[in-house]
């Protein structure tokens, strides 16, 4: 049995979000690419140069964890340097996410204080976490995919400077969906607010109360395990 046959349904799952996010209009043109692992060392990903909106099951690439192709007929995306960094530096997730939605993108070259690292809404704190800026590398580059190794450990989610955003998740590549669309409603928020007058955040007491939430709704903390202790190990020790 192929790999095609074998992940039937991943493959329905991955090719939903890829839609998705050109439908959103959180990838254009050949931007975006998205990788999910289906088993240890084997990672569904998608091609380069394709638009993510008329991609099928047989545009889809699976590589090894060294980035040679297993199975797929296109040339993978030339992030593979990235998500071999992230899948190696992180055994603990399933699927990550590149992808430039605009108003989250808006934080990437924004100047002063970047207000998605500071609690704002509860959900975001507990399903997103704090979102850091990676520094500049040029795309497509192993230098770039450097550049997130600092960050990686405590955090989930990256603004890459000056180019978009990658997100990070231990659940399948839907779930990540939601997350990435929960961060750019929170985003238009966000820039609302900053265009009408001033943020204020949750208090650091209700901040602390929030890992309640996070044990009903049985969310794992934000990060690598064991990284962060508690949201105010995330949002308050730096």
């Amino acid at each position: 049995m192929g790999l095609q046959e074998k992940y039937t349904q991943e493959i329905e799952d991955f090719l939903y979000v890829c839609h998705w996010l050109a439908e959103h209009r959180f990838v254009t043109s050949h931007g975006g690419n998205l990788a999910s692992k289906v088993e240890e060392n084997l990672f569904l990903i998608t091609p380069t140069r394709r638009y993510k909106n008329i991609l099928t099951a047989d545009d889809l690439v699976f590589i090894d964890s060294d980035g040679k192709t297993v199975e797929g007929t296109r040339e993978p995306t030339g992030e593979v340097p990235m998500y071999l960094n992230l899948f190696r530096e992180r055994p603990d997730i399933n699927s990550a996410i590149h992808c430039h939605p605009p108003y989250t993108n808006a934080f990437a070259i924004l100047k002063g204080t970047n207000w998605l690292m500071r609690p704002i809404y509860p959900e975001t704190v507990v399903e997103v976490g704090p979102v850091p800026v990676v520094p500049y590398g040029e795309p497509l580059t192993q230098r770039l995919a450097d550049n997130f190794k600092p960050f990686l450990q405590k955090y989930n989610t990256f603004i890459m400077e000056s180019h978009g955003i990658t997100a990070i998740s231990p659940s399948d590549i839907l779930r990540l969906m939601h997350i990435i669309d929960m961060l750019e409603v929170s985003s238009i928020s966000i820039l609302s607010a900053l265009a009408t007058g001033e943020i204020k955040e949750i208090p650091r007491e209700d901040v602390a109360r929030l890992e309640n939430t996070m044990k009903t709704r049985e969310l794992p903390m934000i990060g690598a395990p064991g990284v962060n202790k508690s949201y105010l190990d995330l949002f308050y020790s730096d």
